[in-house]
């Protein structure tokens, strides 16, 4: 069994609490949270060691692997603390306030051979999955746009202060909201590497932006948009969403569904001309164990596959999580 643990006991947190405890490779050895409440509810209903301090945590209890879901600000001084127990480490995301010590701490964990992975769930369904197979095999021909957007109700009145709040802890659109887009756009597509005309915009919060807006250019060249608001009541939830425009036709993908026009039969692919569309239920790979969506407990059972093969997070690692931080710092700098 590998002995897991979890820093941070909100939603997020929780979450991949029940996910692991389901899983019948895990033993959820040990929690870590700041509020007594939280720890007296385990105590009370669990059977994992409680802790209110993660480095007594770490220190005793011989970790084969830990999840970080703490606010973003903690995220490095966890991260290296684990690194020196050579415990493999999921931490969610943004990986790091920071994008220097992030690189350091992805270059470690790397040359250490331990596991490492970053939270960006997108990663993980099978849409945009589908969505970067279809660019791969060029079934659109050459790429010269793209529309990156996500849009949900986090904020839409004047609310009371949290470190979502509080830039310096990680709060606000960007760190939130935006780092799943450009991370997403950084998966199906390539690296971005430049950007301009960013917008940060307050709507209801007065610390922080509820809405990022920026012309993004990639790695190879290709430029397209950023559109990500957290104050759009029109939404239910979170809602991610990637448009692709190429010489040969068009890809829109979601979480739902991708669709894809094409301007003349590919036999190859099997895709008539026109619309085609491949639903997330034609495309998912089901789990044994659903919570939120498949895609989160993907993401884990895939992190504790890695450890279990000794294999190196070929998917979302710190690595590829520290590209998104070099954007959203580009994106701050461009913005002022």
């Amino acid at each position: 069994m590998i002995r897991a643990g979890i820093i941070g006991l909100g939603k997020m947190g929780i979450s991949h609490c029940a996910i692991l405890g389901a899983n019948p490779d895990v033993s959820l050895v040990a929690v870590c949270d700041v509020s007594s409440i939280i720890i007296e509810l385990f105590k009370k209903y669990s059977d994992c060691e409680c802790f209110t301090d993660y480095k007594k945590m770490i220190d005793s209890c011989q970790l084969d692997c830990l999840v970080i879901a703490s606010p973003t600000k903690y995220h490095t001084e966890m991260v290296s603390y684990a690194l020196d127990y050579n415990i493999n480490v999921f931490c969610e995301k943004p990986f790091s306030l920071d994008v220097n010590e992030g690189k350091l701490l992805a270059k470690r964990a790397a040359e250490l051979k331990l596991v490492n992975q970053a939270g960006y769930h997108n990663r993980f369904v099978w849409t945009f999955t589908e969505a970067k197979k279809m660019i791969s095999l060029n079934a659109i021909g050459e790429i010269y746009h793209f529309v990156g957007e996500s849009y949900g109700p986090v904020v839409i009145r004047e609310k009371l202060s949290s470190w979502r709040t509080e830039k310096e802890q990680g709060g606000g659109c960007l760190y939130d909201y935006a780092s799943h887009t450009i991370d997403l756009i950084s998966y199906i597509l390539t690296k971005p590497v430049k950007v301009s005309g960013t917008q940060l915009k307050s709507v209801y919060s007065t610390q922080v932006e509820d809405a990022v807006y920026s012309n993004i250019t990639l790695q190879n060249g290709i430029s397209g948009q950023l559109s990500v608001n957290w104050s759009d009541e029109t939404y239910r939830k979170m809602t991610t969403q990637i448009t692709i425009l190429g010489k040969k036709g068009k890809i829109v993908a979601d979480a739902t569904e991708l669709r894809i026009y094409l301007k003349e039969d590919n036999k190859s692919l099997g895709l008539k001309k026109g619309w085609t569309t491949k639903y997330i239920t034609d495309l998912i790979d089901n789990v044994d164990f659903y919570l939120r969506g498949e895609e989160y407990t993907a993401q884990l059972d895939h992190f504790i596959d890695c450890i279990k093969l000794k294999q190196p997070d070929n998917i979302s690692s710190l690595e590829s999580a520290t590209y998104t931080d070099e954007v959203i710092t580009l994106l701050l700098q461009d913005s002022q």
